[in-house]
């Protein structure tokens, strides 16, 4: 049975982690989403796979707005574990962004863009 957990454990919330992720992480993007991905290496170290979401405040003026496309980013992350860890590694930090002015109509849409990202990483 599959794991459709999100615990605290994998929830990416220290400035350290995400100020390191910044500086050393590398860039994917794939149609409205962009994700920053750091992956462990010996200078780096990463203990297990750590998860945030961010959507702009440039484009998306009401709160509103930004936390329902948060809630589904993470809802898509959260449903879709097992294709992230197999494209990006389970000991991975990554950040997911919404890169787009517009807003989606439905989940199965951001779904099928996280989707779709995760498999794009799997192919080079």
């Amino acid at each position: 049975m599959t794991n459709f957990k999100y615990p605290r454990a994998e929830k990416l919330k220290k400035n350290t982690e995400i100020s390191l992720l910044f500086e050393k992480g590398k860039w994917r993007t794939n149609g409205n989403l962009r994700i920053i991905i750091l992956k462990n290496k010996p200078a780096t170290p990463v203990e297990s796979t750590k998860f945030a979401v961010s959507v702009s405040k440039k484009y998306f003026k009401k709160a509103v707005h930004r936390n329902r496309i948060k809630r589904l980013l993470r809802e898509s992350y959260r449903l879709n574990k097992e294709a992230f860890k197999e494209a990006f590694g389970d000991q991975t930090m990554a950040m997911l962004f919404w890169a787009s002015s517009e807003m989606p109509q439905k989940f199965q849409e951001v779904e099928a863009q996280f989707i779709r990202l995760c498999q794009a990483q799997k192919k080079p």
